[in-house]
This record gives C-alpha cells, sequence and structure tokens, in this order.
C-alpha cells in the first residue's frame, strides 16, 4: 500500500506542476518524448528543488521553436513566430510574450548548456506534458499543428466504406461527418488504372474500380468544400507498368486519356508502385529516366489546365528504388512518400524518420507529405507519425485509407493536426 501510494504521489506531482518528491532526485535519467518522438540530450535533465529542468535548445527544437542566446546577458531567448520567451541564467523571473511569469527555480548552466523549467516552457507553447511513471518518462504532445491532410478514398464494403467513414453517414446520405478533419486538403479518390497500351481503367485487375454514383461522392465533397484529386494506381508485379513506360504510344495515349478525365477534379494523383524492384546499375537508371519522361509529359499539360499533380512513391528506404527523387520533386508539386510495409506493426519509427531524412535530401519540405497507412497503424502510433511530420516541418499527411479509420482514431489526429485553411 505504502508502495503504491508514493508512486500516485509522483504522478500527481509530475501532472500538476513537473514537481518530484525528493526520493525521486536520485534518479540518473529522464527520457522525454515529444509526440513519441525522443529527445536527443547532450546533457541529461536534471531535478532542481522538485522541479525538473530540461536542456532547452534541444526541447525548443523538437518543436521547431528557433532559440537564441546573448553571452553578455546570459539570457536565452526562443520563438515559434507566434510566442516569445526570455529566459536570464539565475532569475526567477521569466518573460512569456514580454509578461513576467514567477519561476520555482530559475535557468542553470550544466556543462555549457542551458537548462530551463520544462513546466514554464510546455505552458508557454501550449503543450501538454505527464509523467509516465512505470517508464520514468517524460511525454509532451505537441499542440495541434495546421497542415494539409489528403485521405485516400477506395472502393470499400459496409464495414469499410470511405463514404460512411467520412461523411459520417450510409452512401447516399451526408453529414459533416469527418469532415473537419480532413477539411479543405484533398480526397484522393482511388478509381483508376492503366493497361500497358495506355488506356485508362476504370476497372483493374488490382481491385481499383470508380463505384456506381461516383459522381455524388464528386458533389459531396464539393459541398464540405474538400478538394478531389484522380489517383492513377499501377503496380509493376506484371511488368504492365515497364510496358508502359518503353511504349512511346502508349505513354501518349495515357497521358491524354488522363487529362480528358481530369477536368472533372482539382489534380491528378500517380501511384506507380514496384518499379525497379529487381534492377541496378545502367538498367535501374533506365526505369527512373522512363519514369521521369513519363513524369515530365503528363505535368506540362496539368500546369497548364491549372491543375496539381502529386507523386505517391515508394520510400528511398524500401527495396523499390526505381524513382528519381530529385528529378520527380523538381516536377511534381508533392510527393506523397509512403513509408510502410517495412514488416512490422505499427510501422517501426525508426524507418519512417530515416525515409523522411532521405526524402528531404531531394525533396523540398513544402512538397513532402508523409504517408500513413492505417492498417498497420493505432491512436497512439498515429500521433507519433503526425509527430514526424511535424518535427520535419513537411507540407502534411497522407492516409490510407478513409473506411478504416477509428473513432479513435479520429479523435488522436484531432489532437495533434489543424486544418489548414
Amino acid at each position: 500500500m505504502k508502495r503504491t501510494f508514493l508512486k500516485l504521489t509522483l504522478i500527481v506531482a509530475l501532472v500538476g506542476g513537473l514537481a518530484l518528491p525528493a526520493f525521486a532526485q536520485e534518479q540518473k535519467e529522464i527520457p522525454v518524448l515529444t509526440d513519441g518522438l525522443p529527445v536527443v540530450f547532450d546533457v541529461q535533465p536534471i531535478i532542481e528543488s522538485g522541479r525538473t529542468l530540461v536542456p532547452f535548445r534541444a526541447i525548443a527544437e523538437s518543436l521547431n521553436v528557433a532559440v537564441s542566446w546573448d553571452g553578455d546577458t546570459q539570457t536565452v531567448s526562443a520563438t515559434d513566430g507566434e510566442t516569445f520567451v526570455r529566459l536570464q541564467i539565475g532569475n526567477k523571473t521569466a518573460y512569456h510574450n514580454d509578461v513576467p511569469i514567477a519561476l520555482d527555480v530559475p535557468p542553470v548552466i550544466q556543462k555549457g548548456r542551458t537548462l530551463i523549467p520544462l513546466r514554464f516552457f510546455s505552458e508557454a507553447y501550449n503543450c501538454e506534458v505527464v509523467w509516465d511513471g512505470p517508464n520514468n518518462t517524460v511525454r509532451i504532445a505537441s499542440p495541434p499543428k495546421e497542415m494539409n491532410i489528403i485521405g485516400f478514398y477506395a472502393l470499400g464494403d459496409k464495414q469499410t466504406s470511405s463514404w460512411t467513414n467520412l461523411f459520417g453517414e450510409p452512401y447516399p446520405e451526408i453529414s459533416s461527418g469527418n469532415t473537419d478533419t480532413i477539411g479543405i486538403g484533398k480526397v484522393a479518390l482511388g478509381w483508376y488504372s492503366l493497361d500497358s497500351n495506355g488506356n485508362l481503367l476504370t476497372r483493374s485487375r488490382t481491385g481499383w474500380q470508380r463505384p456506381d454514383g461516383w459522381e455524388k461522392v464528386l458533389e459531396a465533397a464539393a459541398e464540405y468544400k474538400l478538394k478531389t484529386e484522380m489517383v492513377i494506381h499501377v503496380t509493376d508485379g506484371d511488368g504492365t507498368i515497364s510496358s508502359l513506360l518503353t511504349n512511346e504510344e502508349a505513354m501518349t495515349k495515357a497521358v491524354n486519356d488522363i487529362i480528358e478525365e481530369a477536368v472533372l477534379y482539382q489534380g491528378i494523383n500517380l501511384d506507380f508502385e514496384g518499379l525497379g524492384y529487381r534492377d541496378g546499375g545502367d538498367q535501374l537508371l533506365a526505369v527512373q529516366d522512363a519514369f521521369n519522361k513519363f513524369v515530365r509529359l503528363l505535368a506540362e499539360p496539368l500546369q497548364n489546365m491549372g491543375l496539381d499533380l502529386t507523386l505517391t512513391l515508394h520510400p528511398p528506404n524500401s527495396a523499390y528504388k526505381g524513382y528519381d527523387y530529385k528529378s520527380l520533386g523538381e516536377v511534381a508539386d508533392r510527393v506523397i512518400v509512403m513509408a510502410y510495409d517495412y514488416g512490422t506493426k505499427p510501422e517501426p519509427d525508426s524507418l519512417v524518420v530515416q525515409a523522411v531524412e532521405q526524402s528531404l535530401k531531394d525533396v523540398p519540405k513544402e512538397k513532402l507529405i508523409l504517408g500513413i497507412s492505417i492498417p498497420g497503424e493505432n491512436p497512439e502510433s498515429i500521433i507519433t507519425k503526425v509527430g514526424i511530420a511535424k518535427r520535419y516541418q513537411l507540407n502534411g499527411i497522407a492516409l490510407w485509407r478513409l473506411g478504416l479509420l477509428t473513432d479513435e482514431m479520429w479523435d488522436a489526429l484531432r489532437k495533434t493536426v489543424k486544418v489548414k485553411r
């Protein structure tokens, strides 16, 4: 009973003010997670008079807050463009947007790093901070961030209906449903494919098809101010894409067929999967060049029509190397990196981070969107995946697919993202 009481005391103290009882001061290391992602410190957080102090620069930069240091006055400042804070070493008065705030303990310098009270920082930047007692860890949830969200809409069944999941009612009834989360982003409509001769298909061998009553989907999307994009999904398991990309006449037909249909939408989403799996050397370069050429052929008329081009690509750290991210990123308006299917569920955060970092070497963050595969995630892991997009300041996230998100997943998304207006 006594041990349980001490544990509850610790949790209450940390949640209420991040204050630790005296017996906890012996703890040598205090892991800190922001949106489920570890914050890397070269100097560890400490406990001072029962308060948790953390290295300012590390915790701020994990939330994309810029930090500056004035050595003459030993003052540290930080801003995210909206909120400004200022603290001075040894001074128990801090400033939040020029409003003085009394601190329980002042900032200190440890091994050349400025450590500040975590409670002050979290409150200043509207973060939620909790103490994970069983894991001796501080967990920080960043405030909701504005970003673009693309929801893939594909044919399901009564249990996994994209329509019901998005609009909240059985087809053909509509309500606002979950459109507040998707907002004025885009609904990527997975209704099209191509054959090796360049014919645009509304029913493909892989199961992608345009459903009966598809016009009502466009009408409902317009009702709630959701933009739409036409997804063309093709896989190369049987060589369909390889054949298409080596046939000039087929490529021209494919582009013409897509452009003719594109007038119904606000953009095109090209999802060519499986390129480069068994290729290497000159052959791999030839595959990449062929796909680059097709994308350029499609991009020019789309640009003239004022329509966006999105590319949905395997990640650079996958087995599919047929994607020249640098060239494709220069042509496309946005790139969705499908950072999933690594073999374990939820998708390993380290591999998702690796995929993002490798993609960012060639694609500007303003164009890059993190793809999240809903079947492999849960409400908690979704927050972490969104946290990766936040930490790297990506353009947004793409959810595969509508119809598979549970109510708990929608609630999790609402806690971590805001509709970008």
